[in-house]
This record gives C-alpha cells, sequence and structure tokens, in this order.
C-alpha cells in the first residue's frame, strides 16, 4: 500500500511537471508572438488613430501598430484606458503621444508598466512650442509639427530596424510630399483671405486657420468652456452669438465630435446669419487617412470662404 502511494505521487509529480513545463512555454510563445519577436515587426502603440495612420504609412509591413482610440465617438480628453491597453503598452517597442494635457492616460500607463527599454515619442515636444495655460495641444493640426513628428520616427524605426531603414526613408518622403502639398493649399488660402474674420467652437484646429491666415474672432472663454465640457458665462455666449447677429464673422468651423446646447445655439445662429459652418473633428473620420482627411478639412473651408466671399 505505502508502495502504491508513492508510485501515485511519483507519477502526479511528474503530471505537475509536464503541465507546469507546458504552460510556461505556451506563455513565452504567446509573448514573443505579441512583441514581434517571430515576424521582426515592431510594436507601436499611438494614443489615437492620427498618430497611428502616420506610423503605419511610415513603417508599412515593419510594424503593427495599435491605437487606443479609434472611435470618432470617444472623447481624448475623458479616455479611460483599460487592462488590455496597459499590456499593449507593456509590449511596445515605440509609443507616441500627444503630450501638453492631451492624453495624459498614457503617461498613467507608461508610470504603471514594469517594462523599460520603450522609445516614448511626445508630439507636443516636438513642437517646440512652450506648454502655457492656453497652451492649444492639437498639433496635428500643425503640418510643420507632424513634419517633424515624421522625421523622428524615421529614426527611431530605423534605430530599431537598421534592415528597413530604406523603406522608412522611402515612406516618408511620400508623406512629406503630402504634408508639402497642404501646406501650399495654405499659403493659397492665406493669400486670398487673409486677415478673414471667423468663429470656432472649440481650439480643435487654430493651427490650421491661423496657417490660412484667418482670424478666430470667438471670446477665448466660450471656446474653452466647450472644450471643458462647462457652461459658458451668459455674458460670454452673448458676445459669441452676437459674432453672427452682427455679422462679424464669415465661417463657423466647429467640432462635430462634440455637442452640447451652446453649441447648438451657435450653430443656429450661424444658419440664420447664413455664414457657412465648416465641421472638424479630434480623430479620423472612419475611412480616412491623415492626408485624406487634412485634404478634406482645407477643401471644405475653401469652399465655405468662396461661398460667403460672394454674398
Amino acid at each position: 500500500m505505502v508502495l502504491r502511494r508513492s508510485a501515485q505521487r511519483t507519477r502526479l509529480a511528474v503530471l505537475l511537471a509536464v503541465l507546469t513545463a507546458t504552460l510556461v512555454l505556451a506563455e513565452l510563445a504567446t509573448a514573443c508572438s505579441s512583441t514581434g519577436a517571430r515576424d521582426g515587426r515592431l510594436q507601436v502603440v499611438t494614443s489615437t488613430d492620427v498618430y497611428a495612420d502616420l506610423v503605419r504609412s511610415v513603417a508599412g509591413p515593419h510594424a503593427d501598430v495599435t491605437a487606443f482610440i479609434d472611435d470618432p465617438s470617444q472623447d481624448p480628453h475623458a479616455y479611460q484606458a483599460g487592462a488590455r491597453d496597459q499590456l499593449a503598452l507593456s509590449r511596445a517597442d515605440v509609443i507616441v503621444e500627444n503630450g501638453g494635457g492631451y492624453d495624459d492616460f498614457m503617461d498613467r500607463m507608461r508610470s504603471a508598466s514594469a517594462k523599460h527599454g520603450a522609445t516614448t515619442i511626445r508630439v507636443v515636444t516636438l513642437s517646440g512650442r512652450p506648454v502655457t495655460a492656453s497652451f492649444n495641444e492639437h498639433v496635428w493640426y500643425d503640418f510643420a509639427t507632424v513634419e517633424r513628428f515624421v522625421a523622428r520616427l524615421v529614426a527611431v524605426l530605423s534605430h530599431r530596424r537598421p534592415a528597413a531603414a530604406a523603406t522608412f526613408r522611402s515612406n516618408a518622403a511620400r508623406l512629406d510630399a503630402g504634408l508639402r502639398g497642404l501646406q501650399r493649399t495654405e499659403r493659397a488660402l492665406r493669400a486670398r483671405y487673409r486677415g478673414t474674420p471667423v468663429a470656432i467652437t472649440e481650439p480643435v484646429p487654430l493651427y490650421l486657420l491661423t496657417a490660412c491666415g484667418l482670424v478666430n474672432r470667438t471670446p477665448e472663454q466660450f471656446s474653452s468652456s466647450v472644450e471643458d465640457g462647462t457652461d459658458a458665462s451668459a455674458s460670454v455666449l452673448q458676445q459669441t452669438l452676437a459674432l453672427f447677429d452682427d455679422h462679424v464673422v464669415r465661417v463657423l468651423v466647429y467640432n462635430d465630435q462634440t455637442s452640447g446646447a451652446e453649441t447648438t445655439r451657435v450653430l443656429a445662429a450661424a444658419q440664420a446669419d447664413g455664414v457657412p459652418a465648416v465641421p472638424t473633428s479630434e480623430t479620423l473620420p472612419s475611412g480616412a487617412t491623415y492626408l485624406s482627411w487634412m485634404r478634406g478639412n482645407l477643401r471644405a473651408l475653401a469652399i465655405a470662404l468662396s461661398e460667403r466671399a460672394r454674398r
């Protein structure tokens, strides 16, 4: 009886050892697959699909890219990262975040991650703009900053995968050509409409509007309140509505990813005055690339400005 029990314990120990080894090997295989070791692809995570599209344009097949925010209905300011996001970040070789207070959840996730060695690209830092209390963090509407981001991305990816450096440079050159085309359109609009007064609901597109020579006449307290999700004072709201009632502005540019009573009133005032309203967004519209999205924004703005000029 004693010998039989001893044999049973031995068989049980062997079975447990085999099971443990199997689980360990499975975990290692999963880790290798998830970190790109099996196929050599880099693992890149980005805060939004805007940067994810730019990374894919440069990296091509040499990277797996995950965007934490890829739904136009999601508000990046209020995004709450989950366990799956944390896992993806912990396995990343390259991390891309906007910075400037826009996607603070990325900083929290990096602080919670035990992994060291990933390269982090913070686009606001590349912009060279000082982050002040009134800083506009929507730097992907500034094409010069996007060019700097692309250059930095090429350097980081090439360091990680030297054999693919020529591909990264070639892809970036095509992307840069598209960005230069966007800047030519901005210059053409500035030459024609410099000084034209416009209104906004949020500061999302301000870099683009300024590059086009347009002048934002919206009270800062109003656009800040809409962006922060708070109510503007009655006097500030009336000042904003007066821009349309008094025929001060020629175009309204609004964020169509957010809505509220004050935005609704401003859109209604623009319609009543015959002021064209141009929608913009913070993340990519469905099916769009970064370049097609920005071309569409500039095209819509040019049409609105020309319509108003004919009246």
